[in-house]
């Protein structure tokens, strides 16, 4: 009986080894390439065919959302038309296996034909017409692939693709490249959402629930009702916050007092209750909340004057989450 299970951990264990192995093939070649591009005044194109111009898509998108301007380049259509797009301070990125498909063996004369030489190889073999023809090579040799005929493009697809993440985070640091700056290239999607969706983008500043220090505590139930928060806030006289009353404050209460009539919202309220401000990233509020085990957070502004609640499904409303 076939082993399934046993099967698809060999595959992964395969595979954690080729990674593990890539170390060593990261050398001066490579750290020129980063440099080049870190340093190029024109666009990093990335071609490729079969399973390696699916990596190099891969790649392609990796580097765009990471600040480098990036384009795929299909092997096949380049020599069929597409080698329009290529200009001569462009850097372009062979990928290949074998690095001699003809597509590749092709193409490669015709870019240098147009005055191209940052010509870079991430190939498997170095004896390749690829590998003699680039003026840098990026080292991915596999001793074979996952595939039980040595066949499919596996062990050999995942070098190249470790590979293209190694350049995109070297070209990250080099650049600096901030949450801030990934905001830019990320604005829709859960995603792009936490990093630029603020409190004051999702609040409601209509609904203000509050009460003072004396109120009853039937001012306060009906307060809560009022807001939909499940809380209410307590203020003084100038709008700085004393406390919060929350649904669980009062059915403790409830558990310690058999009379009510007298309580007032101080004898009950948590003092130092959490809060965040309008600028604060609804993510990072979102966070909180989980830590703190709580659905909601009193907003404020830097001297402690109240400006509104910021409730949990605020935010998964937002699809932040």
């Amino acid at each position: 009986m076939i082993d399934i299970q046993q099967i698809a951990k060999n595959v992964v264990l395969e595979e954690a080894s080729v990674v593990a192995n890539l170390a060593s093939h990261i050398n001066e070649d490579f750290e020129k390439v980063v440099r080049l591009i870190h340093n190029a005044k024109g666009r990093v194109i990335i071609t490729g065919i079969g399973k390696s111009a699916i990596i190099a898509q891969k790649i392609v998108a990796t580097l765009n959302s990471t600040g480098t301007p990036s384009i795929f380049l299909h092997a096949a259509d380049a020599i069929h038309g597409d080698m329009g797009m290529v200009l001569p301070e462009d850097i372009v990125i062979f990928i290949s296996k074998s690095g001699n498909t003809p597509e590749i063996k092709m193409l490669l004369p015709l870019i240098k034909g147009i005055g191209n030489d940052n010509l870079v190889a991430m190939v498997g073999n170095t004896d390749s017409f690829l590998a003699k023809n680039a003026a840098y090579i990026i080292y991915t040799e596999v001793e074979k692939e996952a595939c039980p005929n040595n066949l499919a493009p596996t062990n050999s697809t995942t070098a190249q693709l470790v590979m293209g993440d190694a350049l995109a985070i070297c070209l990250i640091r080099l650049r600096s490249f901030s949450s801030g700056d990934f905001a830019k290239f990320h604005p829709g999607g859960s995603l792009g959402k936490r990093l630029y969706t603020r409190v004051s983008d999702i609040y409601d500043k209509a609904r203000q629930p509050k009460v003072n220090p004396d109120d009853s505590i039937k001012k306060i139930i009906i307060e809560i009702s009022k807001g939909r928060f499940g809380a209410v806030v307590v203020t003084d006289q100038n709008n700085e916050i004393l406390g919060i009353i929350t649904d669980g404050d009062l059915r403790r209460m409830l558990e310690k007092h058999d009379n009510i009539n007298t309580l007032k919202a101080k004898d009950i309220m948590s003092v130092a209750p959490k809060t965040t401000f309008e600028d604060e990233l609804a993510y990072n509020v979102y966070l909180q909340m989980k830590k703190n085990s709580i659905t909601q957070l009193i907003i404020t502004d830097e001297n402690n004057k109240y400006k509104g609640i910021v409730h949990i499904h605020d935010i998964l409303r937002e699809g932040i989450v």
